[in-house]
């Protein structure tokens, strides 16, 4: 009997899933929607065009959210000029010739398979002009130019499970701040302000950001928390959790610097219907002009 009740809740839940992903697809009506609540001005101008890549390809988990992302951060920055932005899934991005024309990187749910959790090597895997070797060294040059990017000076904007991309990589974990250890199921989580008073928490107005998530956790680089903190939640509230945490501060989204440049890591969110709330629009559009340099700001690394 408990199976069988185990099974129909799985199904209730398969379903209800597909049914939301379909009454939220990303079509022009839904871009227009955005559109419409997005920020009309940028919080800062900036003195020249600023220019953005998104890399939205994914090879392990396939986040419905992923196109709504990329569209909701193109929109945000044609509506209020903050910059023009490029969207590929073509791993040779990452080149060095080609990031040289570019303020930031946003990394859009790039989701790579476990448990190798390398999702350029991934991507690389279908090219049978390399032999395996050649492909590992290549993949290990394109991670690399990547993270050059970003120490030269370049922004950084990482969107929920692309923290997963290079997974198994200390110096990407670094770079962004921590590694995906594991979430509990989705559920409403009151996302909560670690400074109400800081220029990136101004979206959210002094309140608690409560939406349907997945409850990231993390690892790696993560435990230096060498990172200025935005939003995290209370882990004691959460239902599902594999093990006892000891902390239950855990922080989901934050800014830091990288060498000479910026990254601005937001787990919110894994699904469209957050993005109709315009605090949340406000809240990327602000990273990413921080990401650019534009939106000055405190990003020291959080007494521990």
């Amino acid at each position: 009997m408990t199976r069988i009740l185990l099974t129909v809740v799985l199904l209730i839940s398969v379903i209800s899933v597909k049914a939301q992903i379909e009454q939220f697809k990303c079509t022009p009506e839904w871009v227009q929607k955005i559109e419409k609540i997005a920020p009309a001005k940028a919080e800062v101008q900036p003195q020249k065009t600023r220019k953005v890549l998104i890399f939205d390809r994914f090879t392990g988990f396939d986040h419905w959210v992923i196109p709504h992302t990329s569209q909701v951060i193109k929109v945000l920055g044609q509506k209020t000029g903050a910059y023009e932005v490029r969207i590929t899934k073509d791993v040779f991005c990452f080149e060095k010739n080609n990031l040289q024309n570019y303020d930031a990187v946003v990394l859009n749910s790039a989701c790579s398979i476990g448990p190798r959790r390398d999702l350029i090597l991934d991507c690389l895997d279908i090219d049978t002009s390399m032999d395996d070797e050649e492909k590992k060294v290549k993949a290990a040059e394109l991670e690399a130019n990547l993270i050059n990017f970003v120490k030269k000076g370049g922004g950084l904007m990482v969107t929920h499970g692309a923290i997963v991309m290079q997974n198994n990589s200390m110096p990407f974990s670094e770079m962004v701040g921590g590694s995906f250890d594991y979430h509990p199921r989705q559920q409403e989580i009151s996302l909560e302000l670690c400074d109400p008073n800081h220029p990136l928490a101004k979206a959210f107005e002094g309140k608690p950001f409560v939406h349907v998530d997945e409850p990231y956790l993390f690892n790696k680089a993560y435990d230096q928390k060498n990172f200025k903190p935005l939003l995290y939640m209370d882990t004691d509230k959460l239902e599902g959790k594999r093990k006892p945490i000891e902390d239950n501060i855990r922080y989901v989204s934050w800014i830091k610097k990288h060498g000479k440049g910026r990254v601005f890591y937001v787990s919110p969110s894994h699904n469209a219907q957050s993005f109709e709330d315009e605090r949340l629009l406000k809240f990327y559009l602000d990273g990413a002009q921080y990401v650019l340099g534009d939106l000055k700001c405190d990003d020291s690394p959080i007494d521990l």
